[in-house]
């Protein structure tokens, strides 16, 4: 696996909206971060551009992104926003540039049709939160992103967080709904992949699909049907996801929603999941502070980590450095 190379003061970052559009004001907490690094920022040409939702048709957003890539002087792409539309990006990128000269491409959500793309080329890339809203985020949010860019040591440490899955144990009493994020204790090492499930599960089947075997697999969502997760995730049950895997870990599963709360789904979706898991003995954690939540800490795609899941809670640890 290629690990993009550590970015240092005096690098330039580029911010590339590959989906919806957004002005320059809305990037300004951004802007004043990433220059608070010691970093250039470089805005593409679709900022404060418009094509109905998206920042411009899927060729000038394409050729936007195109023209980081092969920007030698440009070391990380930070996409802008999220939403939906980069996947239209695919058939129109050549990202073999990246395999001569890897550098950061970082987002979540619907950025994770990018992620999976470098997961299948060997580059890593990070899992983080955009410059869309980062003022609003956490402090821990904000450095671990730093920490990752700049190839430092850095962990993910969950105490308290959100709501767990019931029906998991491991070597502690079998866990009820709790303020812990370890649903399953134990720990694991390998290669972490993943991102927003509606994105993962949209391309399977494609060639951006990815192998999880062996891996830690981290997903999360925000505002699906519960029914519409459940279908979902027995995708990935049948397709063998669950099987092998070295870890799962569970980040925000936000604003879930029943069609009918008059006539509910009956599982939540933490539930979903920890019913799909079926008899795997690997570690498992919920409600892991990483997704479309106020704590939206970076994670590293592609690198080894190692998952630590106790009664107190889950660490996700990542070395510091990188090469290519």
């Amino acid at each position: 696996m290629n690990i993009p190379s550590s970015l240092r003061p005096g690098d330039t970052i580029a911010m590339i909206p590959t989906a919806r559009a957004i002005t320059v004001e809305e990037l300004r907490d951004g802007i004043a971060l990433a220059e608070s690094w010691g970093l250039k920022v470089k805005l593409g040409n679709g900022i404060g551009r418009k094509h109905f939702q998206q920042a411009g048709t899927a060729e000038e957003r394409a050729a936007d992104l195109q023209s980081a890539l092969n920007d030698p002087t440009v070391r990380a792409i930070w996409c802008a926003r999220g939403g939906y539309g980069t996947v239209h990006l695919l058939d129109h990128l050549d990202m073999s540039a990246l395999r001569r000269d890897p550098k950061w491409i970082v987002g979540f959500s619907d950025i994770t049709v990018l992620h999976n793309a470098l997961h299948t080329m060997g580059i890593a890339s990070l899992h983080a939160q955009m410059p869309f809203n980062i003022g609003a985020k956490t402090e821990a949010t904000r450095e671990t992103l730093r920490a990752a860019l700049f190839g430092e040591m850095f962990q993910v440490v969950a105490t308290s967080f959100g709501p767990r899955a019931s029906g998991l144990s491991g070597d502690a009493e079998p866990v009820a709904r709790s303020p812990w994020p370890a649903a399953r204790m134990g720990q694991c090492e390998g290669v972490l992949i993943g991102g927003n499930l509606s994105l993962l599960y949209a391309l399977r089947g494609t060639p951006y699909d990815i192998d999880p075997r062996g891996k830690i697999l981290f997903i999360e969502d925000l505002d699906e049907l519960l029914y519409h997760v459940d279908r979902m995730v027995q995708n990935l049950r049948l397709a063998g996801w669950f099987k092998d895997l070295a870890g799962l870990i569970v980040g925000g599963m936000s604003d879930m929603r029943d069609k009918n709360p008059v006539d509910p789904f009956g599982k939540t979706a933490e539930e979903i999941i920890a019913d799909a898991l079926g008899d795997t003995t690997y570690p498992v954690c919920f409600g892991f502070p990483a997704g479309h939540i106020d704590d939206n800490r970076a994670l590293v795609f592609g690198q080894k980590a190692k998952l630590s899941a106790t009664a107190k809670g889950a660490t996700l640890s990542f070395e510091g450095g990188s090469s290519v």
